[in-house]
């Protein structure tokens, strides 16, 4: 039996904005944009991997919420799961792994080029973005 590794990922959200990153590494992944994130170490939850990478990857704090729903196939053996987030503090920097990052409204979201398998988190994450903006708890 196959152990698949699983990465996590943050739609980091933020006054009604999504945070994306530039990767800058591997090669063949440079210059695409991401939701960020990274794999779960032996011992961690999702949420605990999620909180760790964006501290290492951006320099945030950041409190995960909820999964989105469904996994994608990322490199063999890899498998990619999202959870909404809401910056608690911090200024989002490309410390590592990434050369730029930056907030996306929901209106500009396909401003640039995500990489395959975070599209269809990234649209999720931005419909409950909008619906969260018309419908505030």
């Amino acid at each position: 039996m196959t152990t698949v590794r699983v990465v996590v990922a943050g739609a980091v959200l933020d006054r009604g904005r999504l945070l994306a990153a530039r990767r800058s590494a591997p090669p063949e992944l440079a210059g695409r944009w991401e939701l960020p994130g990274g794999k779960i170490e032996p011992g961690e939850t999702g949420p605990q991997a999620l909180v760790r990478e964006l501290r290492e990857e951006l320099g945030i704090e950041a409190e995960p919420l909820e999964r989105i729903a469904g996994e994608w196939p990322l490199k063999p053996g890899y498998v990619l799961r999202v959870w909404t987030a809401r910056l608690l503090s911090g200024e989002p920097l490309p410390l590592e792994d990434h050369d730029e990052v930056r907030w996306l409204t929901p209106e500009r979201v396909d401003e640039v080029d995500w990489l395959d398998q975070d599209r269809p988190a990234v649209a999720e994450a931005m419909r409950l973005l909008t619906e969260h903006v018309s419908h505030p708890s």
